[in-house]
């Protein structure tokens, strides 16, 4: 059984066109933003993160040099919500039961994502078409 009661909603990630304008919105609204800003050369995409509270974050994806899966969903879609992202205690271990369950994941094995993490995705169709990221940090 995959234990989700045991996870947790780590962050709620937006796809932007641009990082700066978006953060102004978003700290018009509130939110404070750190000021580093990480990018992630294998998905072509730069973040910046939010505090929401002790475990939630927001998460803005902005593409690099306007290519990559972020550029894809922008072209397809335009900004807005791109995935949910639920921390578990490994993501080896939930990977094999999510695809032993028959749920369709985006990478073979987990790869390194933001903040020093492994992550997978659990494909939409998979989802009633919500991308839903497992992340573990590793230590």
């Amino acid at each position: 059984m995959i234990e989700l009661k045991k996870s947790f909603l780590d962050h709620v990630a937006i796809a932007v066109p641009e990082l700066d304008p978006a953060i102004k919105i978003y700290e018009d609204l509130g939110f404070h933003f750190s000021n580093e800003r990480e990018e992630v050369a294998s998905e072509s995409v730069v973040t910046a993160f939010a505090s929401i509270d002790t475990n939630a974050h927001l998460e803005l994806l902005s593409p690099l040099n306007g290519k990559g899966p972020i550029q894809n969903f922008l072209d397809k879609k335009g900004a807005g919500i791109h995935h949910l992202c639920f921390q578990v205690p490994d993501v080896l271990e939930t990977t094999r039961e999510l695809r032993e369950k028959g749920y369709q994941l985006i990478h073979e094995e987990p790869k390194l994502g933001a903040k020093n993490c492994l992550v997978n995705f659990i494909h939409p169709k998979s989802t009633g078409g919500v991308l839903i990221e497992i992340s573990t940090p590793q230590k």
